[in-house]
């Protein structure tokens, strides 16, 4: 019977698609939750699976009480929590990625749990010029680019940190690196990328910005987790998980084909550069995407492929159930 696995974060929407599958597949897990309450919303989430193999830890990123009862007597730990967005102050939330995960390392190494796989992002592995090449887990993205957002300076920063608190630890670390992560939802909290989705299905923004995303489904990175924590090979290890890279354009008009009358609101027009730049004046989210504006730029995910057996379904199938659960859930 398979042991105890940590899962940080656990009504996250990617925690809570992982906590699903390792129940799936025999596993008990002890899922954290910074509130009470939180728990009862999540085992209700996942009633189906849950049983009594599913129990709770309450503890914060933030401060220390808690993470030594949460570890004890796992076999490993899933770190997915961190915090998302733009917060108003940029220090915060690196701190809170920073700090949190090496909280979480701390206890795990004392523990002796064996295995840590983390969540990062491809945010931790974008050089600020496009490269000629496909990006690798080889690539780091510079923490002092000029521009670059608070959110991704956070992932880079927590990631680097990760692995220097690691170097020479028993506990063997894997990070996974996913780009904008959509699929069905589970819980209608942190839906993190899953925003983009329920807001044009509003009809927001109103024209379309020439943005493009690498897509990651949230069952593929479920799966990969859980992967990368069973797989000899994974540790030490950090992997790519991206399907293919839709534009902004191609988002909406997936949603528009497969969704019908319930995506009318999904808008049409494209945002000229100009008006883009111009609204990063005035709205934190384009400003931390400005850097993206126009830019495309390949990954190579044939490590994860390799190792870990990784195979992305298709990106239109992806956005196309995201938004219907979406719709399902209003």
């Amino acid at each position: 019977m398979p042991g105890t696995v940590l899962v940080t974060g656990g009504t996250g929407f990617v925690a809570s698609w992982t906590i699903a599958e390792l129940l799936r597949r025999g596993h008990s897990v002890r899922a954290t939750v910074r509130r009470p309450e939180a728990a009862a919303v999540l085992r209700q989430a996942l009633e189906t699976e849950a049983g009594d193999r599913l129990s709770f830890a309450t503890t914060d990123l933030m401060v220390d009480d808690g993470w030594r009862a949460a570890v004890a007597g796992c076999e490993a730990v899933l770190h997915i929590a961190s915090p998302m967005g733009n917060a108003e102050n940029d220090d915060s939330l690196i701190a809170a990625a920073r700090e949190g995960t090496l909280r979480v390392l701390r206890a795990a190494t004392e523990a002796g749990v064996p295995r840590v796989v983390m969540t990062s992002s491809t945010a931790a592995c974008t050089p600020a010029a496009p490269l000629a090449r496909a990006i690798d887990e080889s690539d780091w993205t510079d923490p002092d680019e000029p521009g670059l957002s608070a959110y991704r300076r956070s992932k880079v920063l927590a990631e680097k940190a990760a692995w220097e608190f690691m170097a020479g630890k028993a506990t063997r670390l894997t990070t996974i690196l996913p780009g904008a992560i959509f699929g069905p939802v589970r819980l209608r909290e942190r839906l993190g990328s899953v925003a983009i989705i329920e807001r044009l299905l509003r009809g927001q923004p109103p024209a379309l910005p020439r943005l493009a995303f690498n897509i990651t489904d949230v069952r593929d990175l479920a799966d990969l987790h859980i992967r990368a924590m069973e797989s000899p090979e994974a540790a030490g290890e950090r992997f790519i998980a991206l399907g293919e890279a839709l534009w902004y354009g191609d988002v909406a008009a997936i949603l528009r084909a497969r969704l019908g009358a319930a995506a009318a609101k999904v808008p049409t027009a494209a945002m000229p550069d100009l008006v883009a730049r111009g609204l990063a004046a005035v709205s934190p989210q384009m400003k931390a995407l400005l850097p993206l504006l126009g830019r495309t730029q390949a990954f190579s995910t044939g490590k994860a492929c390799r190792v870990l057996g990784y195979a992305p379904r298709p990106a239109a199938e992806t956005i196309a159930e995201c938004g219907e659960s979406l719709l399902a859930a209003t």
